[in-house]
C-alpha cells in the first residue's frame, strides 16, 4: 500500500547560488558522505530529500541530517533514514522507499514513493 508520494525539482544554478550565499547550508542539508559530491548530484539529492519530506506529509521538525541518499553497486539510489525522519516514517508505517533521480541541463528532479508492505 502506498503511504505517500513526493516529487521535487531543483534548478541547479539557483541551488548553486544558495550554497555560495550560505556556506553552512551544505552542512545543514547533507551528511558528510554527501557533501563533496558534484553540484548536480547535490541538487538531485536535495530534490530527493524534499520529495521524501513531501511523501511523509512534510511534517515540521524533521532534520535533513536524518535522511541520506546512497547508491548500490549497480548505481541505483536508495533512501536511508534515521532519527526524526525514521520516527515519522515509522509512525506512518513506511517500510520501503522507492526513489528515482534525474538531471537534465539545469534541472535536477526526484520522485519518491513511500510504501507499507502489509
Amino acid at each position: 500500500m502506498i503511504v505517500g508520494i513526493g516529487v521535487d525539482v531543483v534548478q541547479v544554478s539557483r541551488f548553486k547560488q544558495q550554497l555560495e550565499r550560505t556556506p553552512a547550508l551544505r552542512e545543514r542539508l547533507f551528511v558528510p558522505a554527501e557533501r563533496d559530491l558534484p553540484l548536480r548530484s547535490l541538487a538531485a539529492r536535495f530534490a530527493a530529500k524534499e520529495a521524501i519530506a513531501k511523501a511523509l506529509g512534510a511534517p515540521a521538525g524533521m532534520n535533513w541530517q536524518h535522511c541520506q541518499v546512497v547508491k548500490d553497486d549497480a548505481g541505483d539510489p536508495h533512501v536511508l533514514v534515521d532519527g526524526t525522519v525514521a520516527d515519522v516514517a515509522a509512525r506512518k508505517g513506511v517500510q520501503k522507499w522507492h526513489l528515482t533521480m534525474s538531471h537534465d541541463g539545469d534541472l535536477a528532479t526526484a520522485m519518491v514513493v513511500a510504501e507499507r508492505l502489509s
